[in-house]
């Protein structure tokens, strides 16, 4: 299990993997542009080139592209639904130039539309921007569940994968605090064991391909997508150490999106705390605890931690 997170690539696409490594990442995930504006990052073949170079010397295995939360596809507005289309495909054309192993896009709302249109809408964006971009997979993030907003439930994900054209680079980000907040009891071994099969009769293990790790400020089922510190939140540590020792998310790449002590994203104290509460899970683990796992699709990850 590989422990890293957001940071800013203000400065260039390279100097995101210096700021990774400051914080002792070992997994890395950027905005491909500013998160909250419609206007794509002009890029460069040498900005390219030389995120590919920092990259190759550096200790991270894998790097992960947050699509713009202004990406609503669903919208009942073509205007709207035209730019989403036009900023996803630029993560996914950005996050192959890059050797990404994946963009993580939430799946929307359908906010002004009945659900089957809103479903048909998001599939129909989807498979348009993966046809139109080659190699990064694209990777569908659950959500807290808030209005309108698609994929707080597994069968919600699927059916946009299925309407997607359920290819290979289609995948899943589970984020813990969504999960928590959208009504799955994630904070005791057993619990989380239930809800893992639950999405893994719906979706299938092996279209797991990362996890986003964050403390809820909000209650069970709240609905209400506000992410806490490790450990200052509705999961605690206990919870993290948790979701971090579920057997079927062995090897896999865990991103922080918390806020910091500052507000402006993860720190080297809360990377080190997702290490400690994942080498402790690891620990427990060897003393006896085991789930039923299942095999999963080959990471683009360069190396995969044995933890």
């Amino acid at each position: 299990m590989l422990i890293g997170g957001h940071v800013s690539s203000a400065g260039g696409l390279a100097r995101a993997v210096e700021r990774a490594e400051e914080l002792g990442c070992e997994t890395m995930q950027i905005f491909n542009q500013s998160p909250r504006t419609w206007r794509p990052t002009a890029y460069a073949d040498a900005d390219f080139e030389a995120f590919r170079e920092r990259f190759a010397d550096s200790p991270i295995d894998s790097a992960f592209i947050h699509a713009a939360y202004l990406i609503h596809v669903a919208s009942d507005d073509a205007e709207v639904r035209r730019k989403s289309l036009q900023s996803l495909t630029h993560a996914l054309t950005v996050g192959e130039a890059i050797g990404a192993s994946g963009v993580i896009v939430h799946p929307g709302s359908g906010k002004g539309q009945t659900r089957a249109k809103a479903m048909k809408l998001i599939g129909d964006a989807f498979k348009r921007a993966l046809a139109a971009s080659e190699g990064c997979p694209l990777l569908i993030e659950n959500t807290a569940g808030s209005g309108d907003t698609v994929g707080r439930h597994f069968d919600e994900l699927a059916d946009v994968v299925e309407r997607a054209g359920a290819g290979e680079r289609l995948g899943v980000c589970l984020d813990s605090a969504h999960l928590l907040a959208s009504g799955h009891e994630i904070r005791t071994p057993a619990a989380l064991a239930a809800v893992v099969d639950d999405y893994e009769r719906d979706l299938g293990i092996e279209r797991l391909r990362c996890l986003h790790l964050n403390d809820s400020k909000t209650p069970l089922g709240s609905n209400v997508d506000r992410h806490a510190n490790l450990g200052e939140g509705e999961l605690g540590e206990n919870g993290i150490r948790v979701f971090l020792g579920e057997p079927r998310f062995h090897g896999l790449p865990v991103l922080l999106e918390v806020p910091g002590p500052t507000g402006h994203g993860p720190d080297p104290g809360q990377i080190a705390i997702a290490k400690r509460l994942r080498d402790e899970a690891r620990s427990k683990r060897a003393r006896g605890y085991r789930t039923p796992g299942s095999s999963r699709a080959p990471s683009r990850s360069r190396r995969r931690s044995a933890g």
